[in-house]
């Protein structure tokens, strides 16, 4: 897991080529002002889903893995929450390989952090994750799926 700033996105391009386009598509888009929905970037490799998202709470939000994609994650319109446990500390639950996705029940997380506007986290397939914990009823947030 990765938190920083969206201005030092492109120190992690060494990490995934792909973030580069990452970095590109936000230098050439304003997440502000584009509608909800999913946006192809390089086919099935890299796409965002633009979403406004309902409010979960610590007792409500679940944990996530992912096998095949790297999430970078961008609150737009409020602070998120994130839970976080790493994948070696979490149970065996079963894997939806249509929808790349791990949901881990009622298991907490082992922490939380705070991103804001302006920041990210980037998940990457060892990290559990509960997003959308927040304060107001949903949020406006960008999720950059990256092939890992």
């Amino acid at each position: 897991m990765i938190i920083d700033t969206i201005e030092n996105l492109s120190k992690y391009v060494a990490l995934n080529p792909l973030f580069a386009d990452v970095v590109e598509f936000l230098k050439n888009n304003d997440l502000q002002t584009m509608e909800p929905g999913k946006y192809p970037i390089k086919d099935k490799n890299l796409f965002l889903n633009l979403q406004v998202a309902k409010q979960r709470t610590k007792d409500t939000a679940f944990l996530e893995t992912h096998i095949e994609m790297i999430d970078i994650q961008i609150p737009i319109s409020a602070a998120e929450t994130f839970g976080y446990t790493p994948l070696c500390d979490l149970p065996d639950f079963e894997y939806n390989a249509e929808k790349d996705i791990t949901k881990y029940g009622d298991t907490k997380p082992q922490t939380y952090v705070t991103v804001n506007p302006g920041q990210i986290a980037i998940f990457f397939p060892q990290d559990g994750h509960a997003p959308c914990i927040i304060d107001a009823s949903e949020i406006k947030k960008a999720i950059f799926k990256v092939k890992a």
